[in-house]
């Protein structure tokens, strides 16, 4: 969950500094409250800590993060509007619940997106957009040495976002986009479920692989890597705790579990 820091005590102090000093100072003020709530509890998140669907009690979060209601309840509104939480009537906030049936077309939806922008980057390559990919890899490195899981799926979105930038097709990357949040809470689950085989530095390792593989432009390689990437390892065990489990999505389940290595 998430842990009480440093951070209110040296803001507070900030701020009782700050009435002494000039105008203009060039220092440049922290997050405010409402900021850093949002962003301790999208990384709380994102890192599995709390599964689609689970409630977030503001008492219990107060205390976790040591503010009071107000900013608390200005970040939970600031999520609402991300899609990674949600209000529901009479009965508080919860992050957004995702069913079997939403795994199901989020990761085929996905799977075809990408398909999609690797037939269409080949056989050129521009070097601005795979800079971008190379750009998301060295961000995903630095929080490799000392970040967190929800920075860590946060960054590996944005280096999916920049492979599929790699086709130079806006409306792909759009749709691609339109399902950020989604697309995180799929990782963030599958993160958890790679936690006892992949840390941090393994998890930029498997996606460094991936840039190798479409460098070298082989339509046939860059194809079997996406299906042997582990994007979808938490299907094996996690997506088992979901439930709306519907006809289509237990017969993709099926035969994806029948395609993975045992």
């Amino acid at each position: 969950m998430i842990h009480v820091t440093v951070f209110t005590l040296l803001y507070t102090k900030h701020c009782v500094r700050r009435r002494t000093i000039s105008t203009a100072s060039p220092l440049t003020a922290p997050p405010s409250l409402a900021t850093y709530a949002r962003q301790s509890i999208e990384r709380a998140i994102l890192s599995g800590d709390y599964l689609p669907g689970e409630r977030l009690i503001e008492e219990r979060l107060c205390d976790e993060l040591g503010i009071s209601r107000p900013p608390l309840r200005e970040a939970l509104k600031e999520l609402a509007h991300t899609g990674i939480v949600e209000h529901v009537p009479r009965k508080g906030v919860r992050v957004m619940s995702i069913t079997q049936h939403d795994v199901f077309e989020i990761a085929t939806l996905r799977r075809e997106l990408e398909r999609m922008a690797m037939q269409l980057m080949l056989p050129q390559l521009e070097e601005a957009r795979v800079k971008r990919c190379r750009d998301a890899l060295i961000a995903m490195e630095a929080i490799a040495d000392g970040g967190t899981e929800g920075e860590m799926v946060s960054a590996g979105f944005e280096f999916h976002f920049a492979v599929v930038g790699l086709a130079g097709h806006t409306r792909i990357e759009s749709t691609y986009r339109a399902m950020a949040m989604q697309l995180q809470l799929c990782m963030a689950l599958n993160n958890k479920a790679r936690r006892e085989v992949e840390d941090l530095s393994g998890n930029v390792a498997r996606h460094t692989r991936m840039l190798e593989v479409i460098l070298r432009g082989d339509a046939d390689e860059i194809e079997a890597e996406f299906d042997s990437h582990g994007n979808l390892s938490f299907l094996v065990d996690v997506v088992d705790q979901l439930g709306g489990a519907t006809a289509e999505s237990t017969h993709w389940l099926e035969q994806l579990r029948a395609s993975l290595p045992t």
